[in-house]
């Protein structure tokens, strides 16, 4: 888990319902570090989604799919 405000940009796609034009558009978002990764990949492979966070080691990080899914993020104990 990153600190909060550790972010790496990442170009995902605002559906149509949510972009202000009412037509899908890419922007580039802060996302954090340790999840960038993962969205990326999840965005290239045709996932939408709403929202992500890494939960910042005080709680379950999220990636928050647009079909109503979430994908809860744990971290290994050592």
């Amino acid at each position: 888990m990153c600190a909060w405000g550790t972010d790496t940009d990442v170009y995902v796609k605002v559906a149509a319902d949510l972009s202000s034009t009412g037509q899908d558009t890419w922007r580039i978002f802060p996302i954090d570090s340790c999840i960038a990764p993962l969205v990326n990949a999840l965005q290239e492979g045709g996932i939408d989604m709403l929202a992500s966070c890494c939960g910042h080691g005080a709680g379950t990080g999220r990636i928050d799919l647009a079909d109503g899914r979430i994908l809860w993020i744990g971290h290994k104990q050592s």
